[in-house]
């Protein structure tokens, strides 16, 4: 007789084989072709250059009696926007690349504005999420123990504890265990390590999760632990619908009696897969011990496929009281899709501290795209502004605005030594060209760059003074500074620090450092897309 659990996987064996055709192998092989324009904001740039070309095409040889009614009208309604877009809290590299897109195409180039400010697919959302977040604000109280070690401690991030109070419900810890993590592989190492242990709960929460071996071991562990009675709870964005997984997987683990949610279905033109993602990677086990950090659960995390070369990747694993914050983060995104968030005891009974307290404080935080303080990108620029002798990053892209380039090379500009390091093999060629372009400014005002010659750096890390670190899933581009929902922690004189210390270290030794020679070698195409993607980097 077959058991229910046989038949969801056959129908879900089915159903995987109709779907991934056209979404897993498609998106593997890099062709991503119409569908993707669909759910893509450079697709409907393209949809409106030519629409704006046609027109123009039309006023010049066909329509000439209208010409002056339509530039009298789009004059007026563009100036209007115009002191819109001068007037709103955007930074200003982001209102140069609207004003340019007016410029360029001006009917259409309004009408992609009040599209992406009225963000019709994403309001619902975003009004939820604001809501859950409001009223959760205060729920993990500010332990005034922790503040008195820190003043005692005579630091100098009191300020910034006070703003991270402020912001959101960030409070510092003392640190009772805080790993650094230096590759895909260790990490997957601790969490199956930490997965089999767990008694009463584990909450999942990925922006990526593809089928293969890292998640079929994670899977075989989850289903051995509902039938010992563990909660189970698995949360995924959206893209992963379109791109990785079919869209009956949610099914299926249920099957299994696995929680699952998708965050943010993705739909035409509606929603984008590029805005208001859930970008975080959280797990936590029981309350007391959680990670977070660049590394999603797919093969090529864990080096298993090589898609762009050797991946190198970080994270961190956290155990006593500060996991409470993570579990905070991860409860407010899954409640997200109903507005109504029920925390129950999961943030209460597991206040014991672990046996070796190692010293220094942590900060687990979040970001969202809603929250106008930009937590992240403060944090960033803190750090670097505080920099006395150096500060190191490790990131995928780079992409920055006007204020976090400026903090990078006024430190230079300072003596701080100022390096960053970024992949020699991308996943996206256009953004890899941009990257380079911004390398030009950079290296004129001091600071070093360099590429790591293995293959793809993933890692989103930044260490300071061998006293300031962070580590999460936050990139230095437009998407995870503005667009995104992101979390990471704050690591204060942390044992730790030293493992990301010697990582850097080590890291260095398998990077070319650009330098002005280097910057010339590079290719005039690949020049020439830098300097047009410049404009346009905030929608990108």
């Amino acid at each position: 007789m077959e058991t229910d659990t046989e038949r969801a996987r056959r129908r879900f064996n089915r159903v995987k084989r109709e779907t991934l055709r056209r979404g897993k192998r498609i998106a593997k092989r890099g062709k991503r072709g119409f569908f993707s324009i669909l759910f893509s904001r450079s697709g409907l740039i393209g949809v409106m250059l030519l629409a704006q070309l046609i027109l123009f095409l039309l006023l010049t040889f066909w329509l000439q009696s209208y010409t002056s009614k339509y530039f009298l009208i789009s004059g007026a309604i563009g100036g209007f926007v115009v002191l819109c877009i001068i007037n709103s809290r955007s930074d200003s590299t982001s209102k140069i690349t609207w004003l340019f897109l007016i410029l360029l195409m001006p009917l259409f180039g309004i009408a992609f504005y009040v599209y992406t400010q009225t963000d019709i697919g994403h309001r619902r959302l975003k009004r939820r999420a604001a809501k859950i977040i409001g009223e959760t604000k205060n729920s993990i109280p500010q332990d005034p123990r922790d503040l008195d070690a820190l003043s005692r401690a005579g630091s100098d991030i009191s300020g910034l504890v006070s703003y991270m109070n402020k912001t959101g419900c960030y409070p510092v810890y003392r640190n009772e265990g805080a790993d650094y993590l230096p590759s895909g592989e260790a990490f997957f190492r601790s969490l199956l390590d930490d997965l089999s242990k767990a008694r009463r709960f584990i909450f999942l929460e990925f922006f990526i999760i593809d089928e293969g071996f890292m998640w079929g071991q994670v899977l075989k562990i989850l289903e051995e632990k509902v039938k010992a009675g563990v909660e189970v709870r698995v949360l995924y964005d959206g893209t992963c619908e379109f791109a990785r997984l079919p869209s009956g997987y949610p099914e299926y683990l249920r099957s299994l009696g696995i929680q699952c949610k998708v965050f943010s279905p993705i739909y035409p033109f509606v929603s984008t897969k590029y805005n208001y993602r859930d970008h975080r990677k959280i797990v936590v086990i029981d309350g007391v011990t959680g990670f977070t950090g660049g590394a999603n659960l797919a093969d090529e995390y864990i080096n298993r496929i090589h898609p762009y070369g050797r991946w190198k990747d970080a994270a961190i694993r956290l155990r006593g009281r500060s996991v409470k914050s993570l579990t905070l983060l991860f409860l407010q995104m899954w409640h997200a899709d109903d507005g109504e968030i029920f925390i129950g005891d999961l943030l209460k009974g597991e206040d014991a501290r672990v046996n070796l307290i190692e010293g220094g404080f942590v900060i687990p935080f979040g970001d969202n795209p809603m929250d106008e303080e930009k937590v992240a990108e403060n944090l960033y620029i803190d750090m670097i502004s505080r920099a006395d002798r150096y500060v190191w990053v490790m990131t995928p892209y780079l992409i920055l605005d006007g204020e976090l380039e400026s903090a990078l090379e006024f430190a230079a500009d300072r003596g701080v030594d100022v390096r960053i390091i970024c992949p020699s093999h991308s996943d996206k060629y256009l953004i890899h060209a941009l990257a380079r372009n911004t390398y030009r400014q950079l290296i004129h005002a001091g600071v070093r760059v360099f590429e790591w010659q293995p293959g793809f750096v993933h890692a989103k890390v930044m260490v300071s003074d061998s006293e300031k670190a962070i580590v999460g899933s936050i990139n230095f581009d437009y998407r995870s500074l503005y667009h995104h929902f992101e979390c990471g922690v704050y690591c204060y004189r942390t044992p730790c620090i030293e493992e990301i210390e010697r990582d850097f270290e080590a890291a260095f030794q398998d990077c070319v450092e650009f330098t002005e020679d280097r910057l010339h070698r590079v290719s005039l195409f690949e020049r020439g897309c830098g300097a047009v993607l410049k404009v346009l980097s905030p929608l990108l």
